[in-house]
């Protein structure tokens, strides 16, 4: 069974930063892909950057430049950096890890951006 864990959202003004956390635990990491994730109220859930376990990363194209997305395999954890925060970016975001028939996500962490 695979379990993941965020950590890291809060409240922050425009223009700020937050670092969020994930840990994965009971799968291989440096083989799987994870990624962030986010839903805001009344949207669907969208993909904000994934991370493969050579280190290839894709981003969303709102968030290129401001966000950036890191992984340790030897601590399990992937870490979403993200700066120069908009009010849009307030969303829960969540943690995702695929590999092979391993699709597990976190219980998510809010990011609330004030203007």
């Amino acid at each position: 069974q695979v379990r993941v864990v965020e950590s890291g959202g809060g409240l922050v003004q425009a223009g700020g930063s937050l670092r969020l956390s994930c840990a994965a635990s009971g799968t291989i990491f440096s083989k799987n892909v994870m990624g962030w994730y986010r839903q805001a109220p009344g949207k669907q859930r969208e993909l904000v950057a994934t991370i493969t376990g050579g280190g290839t990363t894709n981003y969303v194209d709102s968030v290129k430049g401001r966000f950036t997305i890191s992984r340790d395999n030897a601590k399990n954890t992937v870490w979403l950096q993200m700066n120069s925060l908009k009010p849009e970016d307030t969303a829960v975001y969540y943690c995702r890890v695929v590999y092979g028939s391993i699709n597990s996500w976190g219980q998510g962490t809010q990011v609330t951006v004030s203007s």
